[in-house]
C-alpha cells in the first residue's frame, strides 16, 4: 500500500513539474491583444532573442485548431507553441512568430460543417465576407506591419486543423503577401487554388484522419498541382487527427519553410 502511495506522490509531482516547465517554456510569447471597436483578438508573440528594432524579421503566423479557441491567451500555444521557443530554432531561425487565438464559437474560415465523425462534412465558401476572428487577422497583420520590423520577403503561415484551413483562407485573402504556407489536416474550397500561385506551400494529413479526412487536404493537392501552385504534400499513412505530432518532427521543417523567400 505504502510502495502504491509513493508511486502516485512521485507521478503526480512528476506531472506538475512537467506542468511548470510547459507553462515557463511559454513565458517568452508575450501577452497581447489586438482591439478594434469591441471585437478583441488575442494573441501571443515571440519575439528574437536580442531583438532589435532596427532589424528586419521573418514573421510566422501559426493558427490553431477548434480545440483550442476561448480568450484565455494560453491554449493556442499547446500545438506548435514549443517549436519556435526551442533554444536550438531559437538560435537557427530568429523570427517574429504569433499565434492569435479564435474565440470560442466562431471559425478561421468560412465553412459550413455537417455530421460527425467520418461522415463530418466540410462545406467551404470561396470569399465571402471573413469571420470575425479572420477579420481582425487580416487587421492585426497590417497593425503588425507597422509596429515591428518584418521582412515582407519572408512572412510565413502554418496552422493545424481549423487553423490548417485557416492558413488556406489567410493566403487567399492575401495574396500578395506570404512567401510560404503550411497547412496541416485543413482544406478549402478547390476554387482558390488558382489564387494561391504566388505562396509554395507544403500541405501534411494523417492517412487515418476521422475528423477532417485525408481527402479535403488531397483534393486541394489536386487543383493546386492543376493550376501550377508550388506544392508538396506528405501523407503519414498511420497518423489520424493529431498529424500535427508527426509534422513537427519532420527533418527539415522549418529550414525549408525559413529558406522560402517571395520576390517583391
Amino acid at each position: 500500500m505504502k510502495t502504491k502511495l509513493v508511486l502516485i506522490l512521485v507521478l503526480g509531482l512528476s506531472f506538475l513539474h512537467r506542468q511548470e516547465l510547459y507553462a515557463q517554456s511559454f513565458e517568452s510569447y508575450e501577452k497581447h491583444q489586438y482591439i478594434k471597436n469591441n471585437d478583441t483578438l488575442p494573441y501571443r508573440l515571440l519575439l528574437p532573442e536580442g531583438y532589435q528594432k532596427a532589424k528586419k524579421y521573418p514573421l510566422v503566423i501559426f493558427l490553431h485548431g477548434a480545440g483550442e479557441r476561448g480568450n484565455d491567451n494560453e491554449k493556442q500555444l499547446t500545438h506548435g507553441g514549443a517549436l519556435f521557443v526551442s533554444a536550438e530554432n531559437r538560435q537557427k531561425y530568429p523570427a517574429i512568430v504569433v499565434f492569435p487565438q479564435c474565440s470560442q464559437k466562431s471559425y478561421w474560415s468560412n465553412v459550413k460543417i455537417a455530421g460527425s465523425g467520418t461522415n463530418r462534412v466540410f462545406e467551404f465558401t470561396n470569399g465571402g465576407t471573413p469571420t470575425f476572428p479572420m477579420q481582425l487577422l487580416l487587421e492585426l497583420m497590417r497593425d503588425l506591419d507597422t509596429r515591428y520590423g518584418i521582412k515582407k520577403q519572408q512572412v510565413y503561415v502554418m496552422g493545424l486543423s481549423m487553423g490548417g484551413m485557416g492558413t488556406f483562407e489567410l493566403v487567399n485573402r492575401m495574396p500578395e503577401t506570404f512567401a510560404a504556407a503550411i497547412p496541416i489536416c485543413g482544406g478549402a474550397n478547390t476554387a482558390t487554388a488558382a489564387n494561391l500561385k504566388g505562396t509554395k506551400w507544403w500541405v501534411f494529413h494523417g492517412g487515418k484522419d476521422d475528423v477532417v479526412l485525408p481527402r479535403y487536404s488531397e483534393e486541394m493537392v489536386a487543383a493546386m498541382k492543376k493550376n501550377k501552385v508550388n506544392v508538396k504534400f506528405t501523407l503519414f499513412p498511420d497518423a489520424n487527427h493529431n498529424s500535427w505530432d508527426a509534422t513537427f518532427a519532420q527533418p527539415g521543417l522549418l529550414k525549408w519553410l525559413f529558406s522560402q523567400s517571395r520576390s517583391r
